[in-house]
């Protein structure tokens, strides 16, 4: 009898092709609630999610046959991995599947906002033509300081090299990573060196709020922000409080601490952070491109593959 695999989130059709051609029985449904969800999961072997619900004890409980779960994406930040491996169940995320993606988005904000191309293509629309007051910054010449050296991390610098930084990364969870995109270094000299600062961890609680009004009081230099990881790793106050203080000349920011609307327009924080001039939004699609829809699937697929195979 075939393995199941129920699909609630919206997913390229590759991995469905190659999950049955390894004898797997997929049953897509993409608009599933989690009430929806919990109700037949009990039937499958297999589930892929995207982040539409928190898989926690409450699921894990409810799905007796459950073998695996494969994550759309990079973040498992909304699964709980411990009572996973308490439950023997496998975990398999795609992060080579967007992290191209990623590396590209970062690096498209920085320059966008290094030389006020939203702000002067606003003005040009709108009949003004100030050449002096959109006049850009060049990243040759600045170190660029990266935490957390994992698949986006190494995306990223990679798509630096030819643009003339020295490239700086520190990661808490691994050492020895030097390469030619990056060289390793401690938290110290991220803080001490880093003329932009971009964030590519996951959310752990050690991560949550790690950019804080604390950590930016000890960056020696101003820097630029690029936050393309999870909203909860940055505090929105503090980006707030450096960029009126000078310790933050711009912001890049892909995700926030409360995204959609309307909760995102309801946080007291929201008004003053949108129509600051010197910050790039970005509604949570750094890693949402047309190739990485693919890739992610066919990066799981692989990785179901090898599992089977086991």
């Amino acid at each position: 009898m075939k393995q199941k695999i129920l699909i609630v989130d919206d997913l390229h059709v590759v991995f469905i092709e190659r999950a049955e051609a390894l004898g797997y029985e997929c049953n897509y449904q993409p608009q599933y609630t989690l009430e929806d969800t919990l109700k037949v999961l009990p039937e499958y072997e297999g589930l892929m999610v995207r982040s539409k619900f928190q898989v926690n004890k409450a699921v894990f409980d409810a799905a007796a046959k459950l073998k695996f779960i494969c994550r759309a994406g990079a973040g498992m930040d909304n699964i709980d991995e411990d009572y996973a491996k308490q439950k023997g169940i496998h975990l398999i995320n795609a992060p080579e599947g967007n992290m191209d993606a990623v590396g590209e988005h970062a690096i498209g904000m920085l320059l966008a906002l290094m030389n006020n191309l939203n702000h002067a293509d606003a003005e040009v629309r709108n009949g003004l033509w100030k050449r002096e007051a959109n006049r850009g910054h060049e990243l040759k010449g600045r170190i660029v300081g990266i935490i957390g050296y994992g698949f986006m991390g190494q995306s990223f610098a990679k798509r630096l090299q030819g643009f003339g930084v020295e490239v700086i990364a520190y990661d808490k969870y691994k050492t020895g990573f030097s390469d030619r995109y990056a060289r390793e270094v401690s938290m110290e000299e991220i803080v001490r060196q880093s003329d932009v600062l971009s964030f590519h961890v996951p959310l752990t609680r050690e991560t949550q709020y790690m950019f804080n009004d604390e950590f930016l009081f000890h960056f020696r230099k101003p820097i630029y922000l690029i936050n393309t990881s999870r909203g909860k790793v940055v505090q929105t106050k503090a980006v707030l409080n450096g960029l009126q203080s000078g310790k933050i000349l711009g912001a890049c920011l892909d995700v926030l601490e409360v995204e959609k609307f309307p909760a995102l327009g309801e946080q007291d924080w929201y008004a003053e952070l949108k129509q600051n001039e010197k910050v790039i939004l970005t509604p949570h699609v750094a890693g949402w491109t047309f190739e990485s829809y693919r890739k992610i699937s066919e990066v799981m697929a692989d990785k179901l593959k090898e599992l089977t195979n086991q």
